[in-house]
C-alpha cells in the first residue's frame, strides 16, 4: 500500500485549501457559475440531476481499512448514507452540498485521499489491474508504475486542458487483461522479452462512449526506462493535433483513427526523439524510490491451499462451495487466497456501498487482510491476502451484512451506471433495469450453470456502464420520450477485446428483461457443451439465432420465461456435482 511522503501531502492540503477559497468566492456570488465549472470539475466536483457529486480518486483502486472507515464516514455526514463504486476504481457521493465540499476534502486529505483531477479534461486516475501484486499469472506489480505515472500526470502545466478527459490503465498480467487496457486512451501492458528484459506494450486510442474504438498497438516493446517521456510524447502529440471545436470528436481515439495508427507513431516517435535519453527517463533509482513508499503485506510461511480450496467449493455447505468457487482466485503466495466481494446484491443497486458496510469490511479487512481492499473496474471489492483456512469465517461474517452474493463473474456481477436516477446526461434509468434482470437471474445453480457472462449497462451513449464491452451490453435511448433499450451483443474487454453489435430494434422498458432471458435460452441450447461460453458460442453460430430468440414471431411459441427456462434444464447438464 503506497503511503504519501511530505510532498504528497502538502500537495492535497494545499489543494483543499485553495478549492474552499474558490467554493467561498462561488457561494458568494463574487465568480459565476461557468467560471467555477473548470475549477470544481478538476476537483471532482460534478452537477448532477438532483444534487452535486463528489468523485473522490483511489488511485489503482487501493484503500486501506482507514481510508474505508472516512468514505464511511462522509457518506454518513454529508451524504444519503452510501457511496458508489465507479468504473476507473474510484468511489462517488450522489447527493453533496457545495458548501461541505471543503471540509470533505479536508477529511479526505487527513488519510491521504483527494479528488485532484477525477474530472476535467486532464489526466484522471489512472487504473490497474485489480489483483495487481498478488496474481499468480503477472510478470511484474504494475502498482509502482500507476504511481509514477500518478506523480508526473498531477498538475503538469502541459496536460492541465486537454482536447478531452484522458484515461491511461497498466496490467502486469499477459495472459488475462483485467484492467481493460485496449479501451483506454492509453493502455499499458508489462512484457518481458526473450532475453528476460521487462517493457511496456504501448496501446492508444481505445475508449468507448459515441465512437467505441479498440486502441491501436504504437510500440510493441517500449523500454521500462522510457516510459513517462514516451507517454509525455503522446501526450503532446494529442494536445497539439486533438480536436478542440467538438467535444464529441475531441478524444483521442478519433485523432488515432483520422490519422491512422501508423501515422499517429511517425508523429509520437518524432516528438519522442527531442525528449527521450534525457532526465525525463525513468532511472532505477526513481523506480526504487517509489516503491520504498509501498508497504509491503506481511505473509506467513503456508503450505500450498491449492487443494483445501477445490475442496471448499465441492463442501456439503453448498452456499459457501459456490461462493468459493465464484469469488475466489488464486493467490502467488501459498495459502492465501484473492477474494472478490461482490457488491451485486439481489434488489441493491450495482456497485452501492452503505456506510454499514464500510464500516464492517473496514473491521473484516484488518481482521483477514492486513487492511487492505481493492476496488474494481467491474464495482466490486476485493481482499487480496486472505487465508484460504479462513474462508469459512470470512464467507459466514459477509452473509449478514449482504456481500456474500456469490456472482462474481456471472450474469448477475452486472456494470451499471446511475442512469436517469440521477445523471443529468441519462436517456433512460438503468438501476431499476439492473435490479430487474439480478431478480430474474437469481440462483446461483442457475448463474453457474450459465457459466462465465458479462451483463453491461448505461443509461446513455456515454457509455458509463461499458455496455459496449459486455457479452450482453444494454443501452437507455429515449424514444419519443419514452425509455427504450437496445440489446447488444459479443462485446469483451479483455485479450479477445471487442465491440457488441445492436441486435435489433430497441425494447420497451417492460420487455427488456425478457429479451435478455430468451438471449440467455438460446445459448443454453446452442452451446456445445456446459464449458462453452457464452461469448465463445456466440462468436461460433453468429448473431442471427440470437436475433431469432430475442424478437420471436406472433406466430411462435411464446412461453413464459420461467417457463423457458425450467425446458432448457432438460437439455443441458445439471451443475449439482461440480457446485457440491
Amino acid at each position: 500500500m503506497y503511503q504519501y511522503d511530505e510532498i504528497d501531502q502538502r500537495l492535497v492540503e494545499e489543494r483543499a485549501a485553495q478549492f474552499r477559497g474558490q467554493v467561498a468566492r462561488r457561494l458568494a456570488g463574487e465568480i459565476t457559475e461557468d467560471e467555477f465549472k473548470p475549477l470544481r470539475l478538476q476537483n471532482g466536483v460534478y452537477m448532477q440531476l438532483h444534487a452535486y457529486m463528489l468523485r473522490i480518486a483511489i488511485p489503482y483502486g487501493f484503500l486501506t481499512s482507514r481510508r474505508l472507515r472516512r468514505l464511511a464516514h462522509i457518506a454518513r455526514t454529508y451524504d444519503k448514507g452510501y457511496g458508489h463504486l465507479s468504473t476507473r476504481q474510484n468511489i462517488q457521493f450522489n447527493w453533496i452540498k457545495l458548501v461541505d465540499v471543503p471540509d470533505i476534502l479536508d477529511e479526505l486529505a487527513d488519510v491521504q485521499m483527494h479528488s485532484i483531477q477525477t474530472s476535467g479534461n486532464c489526466i484522471r486516475n489512472t487504473t490497474a489491474d485489480a489483483y495487481a501484486g498478488v496474481a499468480r499469472d503477472e510478470i511484474e506489480d504494475p502498482r509502482p508504475w500507476c504511481e509514477l505515472i500518478r506523480q508526473w500526470s498531477t498538475f503538469h502545466p502541459e496536460f492541465a486542458f486537454l482536447p478531452r478527459k484522458f484515461k491511461i490503465a497498466v496490467t502486469g498480467a499477459p495472459d488475462e487483461d483485467r484492467a481493460a487496457v485496449r479501451f483506454h486512451d492509453i493502455g499499458l501492458r508489462i512484457l518481458e522479452n526473450a532475453e528476460g528484459q521487462r517493457g511496456f506494450e504501448v496501446i492508444v486510442g481505445g475508449g468507448l462512449g459515441r465512437t467505441p474504438l479498440v486502441g491501436e498497438v504504437i510500440h510493441e516493446f517500449l523500454p521500462q526506462a522510457s516510459l513517462i517521456s514516451y507517454l509525455e510524447a503522446i501526450l503532446r502529440v494529442y494536445n497539439l493535433f486533438g480536436r478542440r471545436d467538438n467535444k464529441f470528436k475531441a478524444r483521442i481515439k478519433i485523432l488515432v483513427d483520422a490519422l491512422g495508427a501508423a501515422e499517429f507513431k511517425r508523429l509520437v516517435d518524432e516528438e519522442w526523439a527531442l525528449i527521450k535519453d534525457s532526465a525525463i527517463d525513468v532511472t532505477e533509482e526513481e523506480l526504487e524510490r517509489i516503491r520504498r513508499y509501498f508497504i509491503p503485506a506481511a505473509y506467513e510461511e503456508l503450505p500450498s491451499s491449492d487443494a483445501r480450496l477445490a475442496s471448499f467449493s465441492l463442501g456439503k455447505d453448498r452456499a459457501f462451495g459456490q461462493w468459493v468457487r465464484n469469488n475466489t482466485r488464486h493467490h502467488k503466495v501459498p495459502g492465501y487466497t484473492i477474494v472478490t466481494i461482490a457488491v451485486k446484491a439481489p434488489g441493491q443497486p450495482p456497485g452501492d456501498l452503505t456506510h454499514e458496510q464500510m464500516d464492517a469490511l473496514a473491521d473484516l479487512s484488518e481482521r483477514y487482510t492486513q487492511g487492505r481492499l481493492v476496488v474494481t473496474h467491474a464495482q466490486n471489492l476485493v481482499l487480496p491476502d486472505v487465508k484460504t483456512e479462513d474462508l469459512p469465517a470470512l464467507h459466514a461474517e459477509l452473509l449478514p451484512l449482504g456481500l456474500a452474493t456469490a456472482n462474481a463473474g456471472k450474469l448477475t456481477d452486472i456494470i451499471c451506471c446511475p442512469g436517469l436516477d440521477y445523471c443529468t446526461l441519462a436517456n433512460a434509468t438503468s438501476i431499476p433495469i439492473a435490479e430487474a434482470i439480478s431478480a430474474r437471474f437469481d440462483d446461483v445453480d442457475y448463474l453457474n450453470d450459465i457459466g462465465d457472462v458479462s451483463l453491461k449497462m448505461s443509461g446513455c451513449i456515454n457509455a458509463c456502464g461499458h455496455h459496449h464491452i459486455g457479452n450482453i451490453g444494454v443501452l437507455g435511448i429515449d424514444k419519443r420520450g419514452e425509455e427504450f433499450y437496445q440489446l447488444m451483443l459479443g462485446g469483451a474487454p479483455g485479450n479477445d477485446a471487442a465491440i457488441g453489435k445492436i441486435l435489433g430494434p430497441a425494447f420497451a422498458k417492460h420487455e427488456i428483461v425478457d429479451a435478455v432471458d430468451r438471449v440467455i435460452q438460446r445459448y443454453l441450447t446452442l452451446r456445445e457443451s456446459p464449458d462453452e461460453p457464452f461469448i465463445d458460442a456466440l462468436r461460433r453460430v453468429g448473431l442471427e439465432p440470437f436475433k431469432e430468440a430475442a424478437y420471436p414471431d406472433a406466430k411462435k411459441d411464446k412461453r413464459p420465461a420461467a417457463s423457458a427456462r425450467a425446458a432448457s434444464a432438460t437439455t443441458v447438464a445439471a451443475p449439482e456435482t461440480q457446485g457440491t
